[in-house]
């Protein structure tokens, strides 16, 4: 294999482009998911660094024709990392994410509400630069990939191998991200990957060298007391305190560069040992107040488990059993080093799932739901602009936890509100799931994080704890909070689930980024020869569009059923992947007998069905309908494989139609914010309408054909006769 990839780079070479392609997904999602720890503002608008690398990917399929220069690649890799890791990056990044994600429309963590202008200005112009890098990184890889293309003697097997290849980078970076390890294997992948690609060896080893520097800049130091982990979600840096005689006081753990939340001891023999560390009474902490108005020795799910706080305080609380369910590895892990060690009690069931899943799967009922500091600080998956958080903070699912709680069950929601309208959402949701309004108030303490709490049950129970409870109806009166008189505010369903948006509408930040990449577009655009661009490109332009709303349905519906877990997202991926290479393999095999017009009805058909199919009143388990809903999905995706496959085997130009292709992605991407204003499963629809534009540039492309060919048969007696 080795002697087969150092073949001449001029030649048709399988390996090359498996590794190009390999490399191309492995690299997109690495560097997206370091730029969104690194700087904030990336966390929240993941898909739009996504786009980034398709349009650098785009570029380099449509500069094909054109001398690939590989250092400028390295070069952009080497400078972002610099822009992130020299001395003032610290300062300057918070600032950037501070202004550009200030603004009252969308909560982001710790950020303003007020906005700068002048600030905004001098931020989207470093932004600029961050996305002028990202796009430069792709653009070699793109020609590359698109050489080998356009010199392989099949063209529909060579994609083949691209996909295959996609879905092997893929299924690489979750086995590392698995393993939880750092950047510093990520980028020395990537530019091993880049070495390999080189012409010479002397090449090679001037690229596998820079991996030496890359290293040290990426290396994070460590002590026993101040380390890192990578999970296969986020970044969590752990910081321990102690006292003055280096007894144990707190776990300060910070996500993504943010606090999130932190590990605290308070148990009675801890307390009585430093009384004055608890300024407030022991009952008064949010960890403990959940547990006195619910019924003696109850039964517990906590959702977010966390850290351990809250379980911790349901051993205390006497409970007969506790479910407590975390997503992430790591801060399960964590929580077992609790100084109470909680996870350690017989009562106690730990699951590592999404919290929206177990609440489906789940049989049992509950004296307390538990819903702890949930707020997400990471998206869902590249592919989507959704929190893993989302799905828990909607109609639907709030429903699911109050048709979990025993007669007499009470749910107890914390959350940290700094936004009034944020509050008021989750006020309407209450009373619209519950039917009455829920009780409301702020636990604050010196010790560990406070929270605004949200109590509520569907019988009396907690009115009746707070009448026969004094202590808590004082507390309770004292620190009430009211969001009765706060505007309307649009509820969050399953499909529009974006809890931290305020309105129905496109959030400035994201209006701000998706300019600036549309302006970068256009700057690579005077690049770009025209004589490239064929006439199918409308075609394959529409296509990629369409089918980058497709996948993102796909990734946010599966999401729904299964679960927001990485697992979840990685096969969704992969399965769409997989389904094109079938689609591939089909087409080679009995390209006669599909008609390019009825597979653009089936493709028509099958979308409209989905969104006109309501899986939430299909009876069955959770399981059932999301294997039916999987089922269904593929559908299309099959549809839109052949029909690819089959324009890409004839088309004159393999690069342009690729380069035309990744760039409609792009607008695809960006289009998919209009979800942000009219919900997820519209995006169907204007899949559909891609698609259906995709068929006016079939047909055209088409006419054409017919044209030249009907001028060639009109053009040939004569050529005959001249020859005679």
């Amino acid at each position: 294999m080795c002697k087969a990839l150092f073949m001449h780079p001029d030649r048709p070479n399988t390996h090359r482009l498996f590794l190009a392609s390999c490399l191309t997904l492995f690299a997109e999602l690495a560097i997206i998911r370091w730029l969104s720890t690194e700087v904030r503002i990336f966390a929240y608008a993941k898909n739009l660094a996504l786009l980034l690398c398709f349009l650098g990917f785009g570029v380099g399929c449509a500069l094909a024709p054109k001398r690939v220069y590989w250092w400028r690649s390295i070069q952009a890799i080497l400078a972002v990392i610099l822009l992130v890791r020299n001395p003032w990056a610290p300062r300057l990044l918070e600032g950037l994410s501070q202004t550009l994600g200030a603004g009252q429309d969308i909560a982001i963590w710790s950020t303003g509400t007020i906005r700068n202008w002048p600030n905004i200005l001098l931020d989207a112009v470093i932004v600029g630069v961050f996305f002028f890098f990202l796009t430069t990184i792709f653009i070699p890889l793109g020609q590359l990939v698109s050489q080998e293309l356009d010199s392989a003697p099949d063209r529909l097997r060579a994609y083949s191998w691209n996909l295959g290849a996609s879905l092997f980078g893929i299924m690489l970076f979750s086995f590392v991200s698995f393993r939880a390890l750092s950047p510093v294997f990520w980028f020395g992948l990537v530019l091993l990957g880049f070495a390999l690609l080189q012409a010479n060896w002397r090449r090679r080893f001037a690229v596998a060298s820079l991996i030496v520097p890359a290293v040290l800049l990426l290396h994070e130091k460590a002590t026993t007391d101040h380390f890192t982990i990578w999970t296969p979600y986020q970044q969590i840096d752990i910081q321990r305190y102690y006292f003055k005689n280096r007894e144990w006081l707190a776990t300060l753990v910070n996500v993504n560069h943010v606090g999130y939340q932190m590990i605290i001891n308070l148990s009675s023999e801890f307390l009585n040992r430093h009384p004055g560390l608890l300024q407030q009474p022991a009952d008064e902490s949010p960890y403990n107040l959940p547990f006195r108005f619910t019924v003696a020795n109850p039964s517990v799910l906590v959702v977010g488990a966390g850290t351990g706080n809250d379980v911790a305080a349901a051993v205390r609380g006497n409970s007969k059993s506790i479910d407590a369910v975390e997503i992430d590895p790591a801060i399960l892990n964590l929580g077992r080093t609790h100084p109470e060690r909680p996870y350690e009690s017989s009562t106690v069931s730990a699951h590592l799932t999404d919290a929206r899943a177990f609440m489906k799967r789940t049989a049992k009922h509950y004296d307390l739901v538990l819903m702890g500091l949930l707020d997400s600080h990471t998206q869902q998956s590249e592919y989507a602009n959704m929190r893993i958080d989302n799905y828990v903070y909607t109609e639907e699912s709030l429903r699911e936890a109050r048709d979990l709680l025993s007669p007499n069950g009470t749910l107890f929601l914390k959350f940290q509100v700094d936004r009034l309208w944020l509050g008021r959402r989750l006020y309407m949701l209450l009373t619209r799931v519950f039917g009455k309004p829920p009780v409301v108030f702020l636990a604050e303490s010196s010790y560990g994080a406070g929270a605004t709490c949200f109590v509520i049950s569907a019988s009396e129970e907690v009115e009746n704890s707070i009448a026969r409870d004094p202590g808590l109806k004082t507390f309770v009166e004292r620190q009430k909070r009211t969001f009765d008189s706060a505007p309307p505010i649009p509820i969050t369903t399953d499909d529009w689930p974006y809890l931290y948006q305020e309105k129905k509408s496109i959030p400035a930040v994201f209006l701000t980024l998706s300019t600036l990449v549309l302006l970068l577009a256009f700057y690579y655009r005077r690049s770009i020869s025209t004589s490239h661009v064929r006439q199918s490109s409308l075609f394959f332009f529409a296509m990629g569009a369409g089918f980058m709303l497709l996948e993102t349905q796909i990734v946010s519906r599966l999401a729904l059923f299964f679960g927001t877990t990485w697992q979840v997202n990685s096969v969704a991926i992969a399965a769409v992947l997989t389904a094109l290479v079938v689609a591939n393999i089909v087409m080679d095999k009995y390209s006669q007998r599909f008609n390019r017009w009825w597979i653009l009805v089936g493709l028509q058909i099958a979308l409209i069905s989905i969104y006109l199919v309501r899986f939430a009143r299909i009876p069955g388990s959770t399981l059932a309908v999301g294997s039916l809903a999987a089922g269904l999905f593929a559908v299309p995706v099959f549809f839109a494989g052949l029909l690819f496959a089959r324009e890409f085997r004839s088309t004159p130009s393999p690069s342009a139609a690729l380069a035309a292709n990744v760039l409609g992605a792009v607008v695809g991407g960006l289009m998919e914010n209009l979800s942000l204003v009219v919900g997820l499963k519209a995006l169907l629809l204007i899949a559909a309408l891609f698609y259906l534009v995709a068929g006016i540039g079939l047909r055209d492309a088409a006419t054409s054909e017919s044209t030249i060919l009907n001028s060639t048969s009109e053009r040939e007696p004569d050529t005959v006769a001249d020859s005679v």
